[in-house]
């Protein structure tokens, strides 16, 4: 197959659905498959992409209608033979996708990593006249996508996401910086779907107990000086630190005590899967995939969203017993190892995608 990716997001993002993207790609050309990811010019998915030797292309979609855009698609779809365009945005799919129907050849799909369309007639419109099938990451996103009434029950396909084996990370030294300190890590954007005030919040309940915790965040966004504020506000700043913007958190997560999620909305949240992949205990909001990808007291402890005192306590609850763990370490790595590798969401794609293009054959 020849398969193209499109991913309008801005060239500074790089999150969980760029990563699957990413991945995917990459797994798709391993297995023989041509693959080509377009985005925008310099963007961090594209230089991802050709680190893992994916093919890459410019294509910057600005919003949901572009004439212009929608026209150099078609000739570039056209002259690559691309059977399969996978989109990512609504808008990807209201301009590449329409490319593909004017075109009348590639199959379209639509990425889902996050629920990405209420009930109105615009999402309706698109992704039953645009599109061929979505792929999504959790049974609760294609629950709430069947209550519109508007897809064949196959319409929507879950994909759970897959992680690599990460038994090879070092672990980052957190008692150079923090000696004698307990570490909890978070990665994410530092925007308001991934719940830091809450965090900031669970913090400061613990820290009028006790003065072992650090709390250590990776990443940046547009929330950084208010959230830094709030940590300054709080009286935190020698217990919760951001450490900027890493491309590779591994070495974070595996060197930490304990990790935490604090989001308020997500699709499978990939970075519990990658801190289940590193051995370690974890502590999440109870977020879509969440429930799908962990298993509450037994591989980490599952907590409400917007509630810094439940965090806390479930931080409380597991920091200072070592066997408690140790068992939630052993067993989510376990979990991720058996049900959520990247080969087997690879091959899931690859399946689909063919399964779907013999579909559009037989219809045509």
């Amino acid at each position: 197959m020849n398969i193209m990716f499109i991913n309008s997001i801005g060239k500074n993002s790089y999150g969980g659905g760029e990563k699957w993207m990413v991945k995917s790609a990459s797994g798709l050309l391993k297995r023989g498959h041509r693959v080509i990811l377009a985005s925008r010019e310099d963007s961090m998915i594209l230089k991802a992409a050709q680190q893992h030797g994916v093919e890459t292309a410019v294509f910057t979609i600005h919003g949901d209608f572009s004439p212009v855009t929608t026209a150099r698609i078609k000739t570039f779809l056209a002259q690559e033979n691309i059977d399969v365009l996978i989109c990512n945005l609504n808008k990807d799919v209201r301009v590449a996708g329409l490319a593909a129907r004017l075109l009348k050849s590639p199959l379209v799909i639509a990425r889902h990593g996050m629920l990405l369309c209420g009930k109105s007639w615009r999402h309706k419109l698109t992704l039953t006249k645009l599109v061929d099938g979505i792929i999504t990451n959790t049974e609760s996103i294609k629950a709430v996508y069947a209550t519109y009434g508007w897809f064949a029950p196959d319409f929507v396909k879950v994909i759970y996401n897959g992680i690599e084996d990460k038994s090879h990370v070092p672990a980052y030294d957190f008692a150079k910086d923090f000696p004698g300190k307990k570490v909890i890590f978070s990665a994410g954007r530092l925007a308001e779907q991934k719940g830091f005030p809450y965090l900031i919040e669970a913090a400061a309940i613990l820290k009028k107990e006790r003065d072992d915790l650090v709390f250590a965040v990776s990443g940046k966004g547009k929330l950084e000086q208010e959230l830094k504020a709030l940590v300054k506000k709080n009286g935190l700043e020698a217990s919760f630190h951001f450490l900027g913007f890493s491309e590779n958190v591994d070495p974070y997560m595996k060197g930490c005590t304990l990790f935490v999620l604090a989001s308020i909305f997500e699709g499978m949240p990939n970075v519990v899967m990658e801190a289940m992949a590193l051995g370690k205990a974890v502590v999440a909001t109870d977020v879509n995939g969440t429930g799908e990808l962990m298993e509450h007291q037994k591989t980490g402890l599952i907590v409400p969203p917007r509630n810094p005192a439940a965090l806390a306590d479930a931080i409380r609850t597991i920091i200072d017993d070592e066997a408690m763990l140790r068992k939630f370490e052993e067993n989510g790595l376990a979990r991720v190892q058996t049900h959520f590798s990247i080969e087997k969401t690879v091959e899931n794609i690859e399946q689909y995608l063919m399964e779907k293009l013999a579909e559009k054959k037989r219809r045509a």
